[in-house]
């Protein structure tokens, strides 16, 4: 558990790390074809669908590439 621990913590700082050198490099994440905008007046409806499937099939991936290598 510990490792586990130290390395989502290493994930997560280099994660941290490209997005402050490249602001704009996730601009496309909630721009995908399939996420539902809505607005109307003073009301703003976002479903993010598209996004939140590639995002769980990523972190699907990415969990179970872990588990086998821990």
């Amino acid at each position: 558990m510990a490792r586990f621990l130290i390395l989502a913590g290493i994930i997560f700082v280099v994660i941290g790390i490209i997005l402050q050198l490249f602001p704009g490099l996730l601009n496309w994440l909630g721009k995908l074809p399939g996420d539902i905008r809505h607005e109307s007046g003073n009301t703003r409806v976002y479903i993010p669908i598209t996004t939140m499937i590639l995002l769980s099939i990523i972190l699907t991936i990415a969990i179970n590439l872990l588990r086998r290598v821990l």
